[in-house]
């Protein structure tokens, strides 16, 4: 007897310990209810790690502090301007007087920190040049402007706005100031086509490192560390789309070996990202789960990263950057798709974790046979 109560004391406390932390992945939908009393600021931090989460197509409070934690540890200059971006955007939102679902859930601030972060990496002023804050605010909040606006129109084909304001915006700073500017230089960007001087044969490891760091690349860091980081992030929100997340980074940097880039793109990860944006959009989050989405989803990060080459050779021309033009697009464009695979689609208002997704479409199907069943006669 005392064997037998021992181990259903064990089995009680794994099963609080694992109730804890399941507690912490998905959406943590219980965290809204425990913030509503709660005071405006506390409310703002929820928000805005809610919005940081969003730019890797998650949302989870705990998600967006490891990844917060990760940019500092990079480079703090980095993480300063990355906090100052979401969080001037997300005002920007609540004195608009945005729809409050949306502000909580961070849809307002993920555009202003890719923003941010993106004039802080192309700056080449330098760390902690304190004038890059006036454009970092004003950027950030436009991206608000841009999104409100955008909204009222793809929604009428049940389009998520993405990131159409933050590569609107980062686009429109770099061709109003310059690389000559004296106030907000910038680097000007290379074609990933374009020849080395001093070619080398490739390096095996650093192309299988490369893999990863295009999963920190969507937050434009490019340390191994941070980026192992921001993928343990996308873990606790969902293995399922941290699987993607890796298998679309793989992807692209394949389709940047078969195009040839630049050695430097394959190594920094910059090959992959757009892959990766492409095969997570796809791979569980606007689709259900299965054998078709899952090669829709491979399909979708080969046409990113293919679509991205083909606009930084363009764009690159005049110095400028592809930012997730190319992932961005295609998302857009397999949303669109007709025949058996609009029936795994999930509408953009609905989307949640992709296990929860499958959960619930799983439900919905056993409702569906139940129901078929009771009519028979």
């Amino acid at each position: 007897m005392d064997v037998k109560e021992a181990s259903r004391k064990s089995a009680s406390r794994s099963r609080r310990v694992l109730d804890s932390l399941l507690l912490c992945t998905g959406d943590m939908e219980h965290m809204d209810k425990y913030m509503q009393d709660k005071p405006f600021v506390l409310q703002l931090a929820v928000w805005g790690l809610r919005g940081v989460t969003q730019v890797i197509l998650a949302n989870n409070p705990l998600s967006g502090a490891l990844i917060m934690a990760a940019l500092y540890w990079a480079s703090p200059w980095q993480g300063l301007l990355g906090t100052l971006g979401v969080l001037a955007s997300t005002l920007t939102a609540v004195i608009m007087g945005q729809d409050s679902a949306e502000v909580s859930g961070g849809l307002h601030g993920f555009n202003g920190m890719l923003v941010s972060l993106l004039m802080g990496v192309f700056s080449s002023a330098g760390d902690w040049y304190w004038w890059l804050l006036l454009p970092v605010c004003l950027g950030s909040a436009t991206c608000v402007f841009l999104f409100s606006g955008l909204s009222s129109v793809l929604d009428r084909w049940d389009l998520p706005v993405a990131v159409f304001p933050f590569n609107t915006v980062i686009i429109l700073y770099l061709l109003c100031t310059g690389p000559d500017n004296p106030y907000f230089p910038h680097h000007r960007a290379t074609p990933p086509g374009a020849l080395e001087l001093n070619g080398t044969e490739l390096i095996a490891v650093e192309v299988l490192r490369g893999i990863p760091l295009g999963v920190g690349q969507i937050f434009a860091c490019g340390a191994l560390g941070p980026s192992l980081l921001i993928l343990g992030a996308v873990l606790l929100y969902s293995p399922l789309l941290a699987t993607h997340a890796l298998l679309g980074s793989a992807v692209g940097t394949l389709a940047g070996l078969s195009t040839a880039v630049r050695h430097d793109l394959l190594y920094s990860g910059l090959s992959g990202f757009n892959g990766a944006l492409g095969c997570m959009a796809v791979g569980g989050l606007f689709f259900t789960f299965s054998w078709r989405t899952h090669l829709f989803a491979i399909a979708s990060a080969f046409l990113s990263a293919y679509a991205d080459i083909a606009l930084s050779n363009l764009l690159g021309t005049v110095g400028l950057p592809a930012c997730s033009w190319a992932a961005t697009l295609t998302v857009t464009l397999m949303l669109l798709q007709t025949g058996s695979l609009a029936a795994y689609r999930i509408p953009t208002h609905q989307v949640m974790a992709p296990e929860r997704n499958l959960h619930s479409r799983s439900q919905w199907e056993a409702g569906n046979t139940a129901d078929t069943k009771s009519t028979d006669v």
